[in-house]
């Protein structure tokens, strides 16, 4: 899935740099930041609503929408795949870790 993602990503980073005739990528591009979170919104909406709807098939569909959006919004703001994978596995390394919470002794 790794180089999927990776391929994908690298397609969007390409329309960003090379406008290509056509291309909804390229679209968001030159729509500029408000278009792309506008998408990024809506997606997130449509995945909602479909997890709310308890239907996989559409659920999957519009996680893969919001996915590729969210790339068309890294490529926009200089984010790197490298730079979401490096704080996800700080995260993975923190699993099963709960935060201390600090305990006051009411008797002293």
């Amino acid at each position: 899935m790794n180089d999927t993602l990776e391929g994908l990503f690298e397609v969007v980073k390409q329309r960003k740099e090379h406008f290509q005739e056509g291309s909804y990528t390229c679209y968001l591009f030159d729509k500029g930041l408000d278009k792309i979170l506008k998408k990024c919104g809506e997606e997130c909406s449509e995945m909602i609503i479909a997890a709310k709807n308890n239907d996989k098939g559409e659920l999957t569909n519009e996680m893969c929408d919001l996915i590729y959006h969210m790339m068309v919004l890294m490529a926009e703001q200089g984010v790197e795949l490298s730079d979401i994978g490096g704080i996800l596995e700080q995260r993975r390394q923190k699993i099963g870790n709960l935060k201390q919470f600090h305990v006051s002794d009411h008797n002293t």
